[in-house]
């Protein structure tokens, strides 16, 4: 069986991320593929856990080293329980942040730098690497308020707390969206970057695009193995 796909969304809280991946996975369930959508952290029980504790404003205190360890026990969770039997299932996986996000937030927004992440990942995670990672940048004072005002209506409506990143100063989020940008510089054949104050249904025409053209190099690949194998 051939080894399924995997695709992850990044991008500040706000970008629009969960809009583009439901999208996303009903665009690739529509032509016949077998998806599984997730997010980090969260996706298991464990992990479910871990979101309320490491999101949740009350957590006062927390050592940047120690958020980024229960980031890193989430993801090793995930990936065990989630990620690797879908794609060992040939699934497309649709993944709502991965360690990019790590080295943003921890590592770019709480200043411990991408060595210690990218170490961590290779350690804890056997360095698996998304097959493509689509990268919204939309406006960023745009994006937090947008963040900020729907922590705050789930907060109300469902009293879940999850704003304690949100309520990060300006220069924070400065330092995740310069350590995103530095990301997709480093990786540009893995990560995709889609910039500026976009309409809905334009970031979805250049997210359907990239994945299709993903989906084409795979296919044809896929197509020259099964040749030279038979």
């Amino acid at each position: 069986m051939t080894r399924g796909l995997f695709l992850t969304l990044e991008g500040l809280d706000g970008s629009g991320k969960t809009t583009q991946i439901n999208r996303l996975a009903a665009w690739l369930k529509k032509r016949g593929h077998d998806v599984l959508v997730t997010r980090q952290p969260g996706g298991t029980a464990t992990g479910d856990r871990i979101r309320a504790l490491v999101l949740d404003s009350r957590s006062v205190g927390l050592a940047p080293m120690a958020e980024m360890a229960l980031m890193f026990a989430d993801r090793a969770q995930a990936i065990a329980e989630v990620i690797q039997p879908a794609l060992a299932a040939g699934r497309i996986v649709l993944c709502d942040r991965f360690t990019d996000s790590t080295e943003a937030y921890q590592g770019g927004g709480r200043e411990l730098g991408s060595k210690a992440v990218l170490e961590l990942h290779r350690l804890i995670c056997g360095n698996l690497q998304p097959d493509l990672t689509l990268l919204l940048l939309p406006d960023l004072d745009a994006s937090l308020k947008r963040a900020r005002r729907r922590n705050q209506r789930v907060a109300e409506e469902e009293g879940k707390d999850e704003g304690r990143f949100e309520a990060e100063k300006d220069a924070f989020y400065g330092r995740v969206w310069e350590k995103y940008r530095e990301i997709a510089q480093r990786e540009p054949a893995r990560v995709v970057m889609i910039e500026g104050d976009l309409t809905i249904d334009e970031v979805q025409e250049q997210i359907v695009e990239a994945v299709a053209e993903r989906l084409a190099v795979l296919t044809a690949g896929s197509q020259i193995g099964s040749t030279a194998s038979s």
